[in-house]
């Protein structure tokens, strides 16, 4: 079966490390309604020990540098894009495309970095994003629907908001 859409969040670099008390998703955790791993100050501080870089935080300027290359990607590749919220923290895309969800997701990030490396004169090997990141199929209106709910209206306080219903967005033909 064709999901409608994949529901996509990765998480910057060194912000949001398992063991922290809000809770983070890992492969065994990380289905809507399953609990995220439990709190544990060892295990956060164990993993901030391990970091290589300072933690990545996206301000203002770097979060719309995010969302604007997320679309001209979308654009590109024909993929139809239907919700953005990038945080300081992390980013959540609802997206339409005829490839794995993975693909897409290294797709955005490789073209991110790169957009963000050229505006803001960082480091090539300046670590940006997590591993990976949560790569939901959105099988039915429903799911679609809840996605496009929780990206756009559900995560606090709106940073860099993409919403198709207000946009006039339509991949090239």
């Amino acid at each position: 079966m064709t999901p409608l859409a994949y529901f996509i969040t990765f998480t910057t670099y060194g912000t949001w490390l398992h063991g922290r008390a809000q809770g983070s998703v890992d492969r065994e955790h990380n289905l809507p309604g399953t609990p995220y791993w439990p709190a544990n100050a060892n295990l956060e501080r164990k993993m901030g020990t391990a970091m290589r870089q300072e933690p990545y935080v996206l301000d203002e300027q770097r979060r719309k540098i995010v969302s604007r290359t997320i679309q001209e990607v979308a654009t590109h590749r024909r993929w139809r894009l239907w919700a953005i919220h990038v945080r300081s923290n992390h980013v959540h895309v609802v997206i339409t495309a005829e490839c794995r969800p993975e693909k897409v997701m290294v797709d955005i990030k490789a073209w991110c970095s790169r957009r963000l490396r050229e505006a803001g004169n960082e480091s090539a090997d300046r670590d940006r994003w997590t591993q990976h990141g949560s790569t939901r199929y959105l099988n039915d209106e429903n799911a679609f629907n809840g996605a496009v709910k929780y990206v756009i209206d559900d995560q606090g306080e709106p940073m860099e908001v993409y919403d198709f219903r207000k946009e006039s967005y339509e991949p090239e033909a």
